[in-house]
């Protein structure tokens, strides 16, 4: 999931850095941009799949906060002992920091000797390196690359998790993600509100929550692994294919109104799932290893992208994608292995 996840991401990042192609509704619900999909899937071109790619890439970021929460509970909760709520944010923070500091600097560099210099200031990028820069007005503006954001949430919810979740009752994460849907469902779609409420630990209650929740269920994966068994002995695989393309069809339907275009994640994830079920071995091993290097990639993918996107403005989108891929894909092993040797934080 997490190899699906960071591909997803990595080939949105790029493909929507281009104002000719359809832009993406992930912080904003934005009715252009639907009207846009449906003029390029009514008369499709070479650039289909750019666009879509665009569209619906985003939605690896819900995938990776389902995998936190689930992670979060399989470590922590089945423990014998617990960690002071100061030690444990102390100790995710400077794992994001140890991945965040590599990625930030080689950026900087690249940025500082390429056309379109950011003007950086210093608050912000303070702010940045203490994960806060979220929480500031138009976060879209100085957060850069805009990628980095994921990091100031990610603390965010580790924050929510220690002090709110952990360890408490189940019906706590439920309520909690039915009050961030709440502060949600009544902004203005497009709204600055809204903007701000989903670059910040409330737009991601919902994947996040979830992973919480199926992660206390002990026996689920055993149940449905052999119910699975037991309902399509020789089918499992096409049965689980069929439900990943079900999910994107009830994904597409559902981005075309805002109130459940608010609950398209819990499709998402679910699709997801079943992907990873319908791939046949050597394609999930492919997969598994994009995962083993999705940290790296993710730091690693907007430098490349500065490099090359003006391939894709200038000559073809699908030349710069290439070169986008090929050399994500290298940078992100270098750069693993530099976060490899940075001492890790202990607990």
């Amino acid at each position: 999931m997490r190899g699906i996840a960071i591909l997803a991401i990595m080939l949105h990042n790029f493909c929507h850095f281009n104002g000719k192609i359809v832009q993406e509704n992930e912080y904003q619900f934005i009715d252009f941009n639907n009207d846009r999909l449906w003029q390029v899937l009514s008369n499709p071109t070479e650039l289909l799949p750019v666009h879509l790619l665009s569209y619906f890439g985003h939605y690896g970021v819900p995938v990776f906060l389902f995998l936190s929460g689930f992670g979060l509970v399989k470590k922590y909760e089945t423990a014998a002992t617990s960690q002071r709520a100061s030690h444990f944010v102390r100790y995710h923070y400077l794992k994001l920091f140890r991945m965040l500091i590599v990625g930030f600097s080689i950026f900087l560099m690249v940025d500082a000797v390429t056309p379109g210099r950011f003007a950086f200031h210093w608050e912000n990028v303070l702010a940045q390196l203490l994960m806060y820069i979220n929480v500031l007005p138009a976060p879209d503006k100085i957060i850069w690359p805009g990628i980095y954001w994921f990091f100031g949430l990610m603390l965010q919810l580790y924050i929510v998790y220690r002090l709110l979740l952990y360890r408490r009752s189940s019906w706590i994460v439920v309520a909690l993600i039915v009050v961030c849907w709440l502060l949600q469902v009544f902004c203005t779609p497009d709204g600055e509100v809204i903007n701000r409420l989903r670059y910040n630990c409330i737009g991601g209650m919902l994947p996040f929550g979830l992973g919480l929740l199926l992660a206390r269920i002990p026996t689920l994966g055993t149940s449905c692994s052999h119910l699975g068994n037991q309902l399509f002995p020789r089918w499992e695989y096409l049965a689980w294919l069929l439900l990943a393309i079900l999910c994107c069809a009830i994904t597409f339907a559902m981005s075309f109104c805002f109130q459940t275009w608010l609950w398209i994640p819990i499709v998402v994830i679910i699709g997801c799932v079943a992907m990873v079920k319908a791939m046949p071995e050597c394609l999930l091993k492919l997969f598994v290893w994009f995962g083993s290097i999705s940290a790296a990639m993710f730091v690693a993918h907007p430098i490349v992208r500065k490099l090359f996107i003006t391939v894709a403005w200038k000559q073809d989108i699908y030349d710069g994608l290439m070169l986008y891929v090929v050399v994500t894909i290298a940078l992100s092993w270098v750069v693993k292995q530099i976060i490899d040797h940075i001492p890790s934080p202990k607990l």
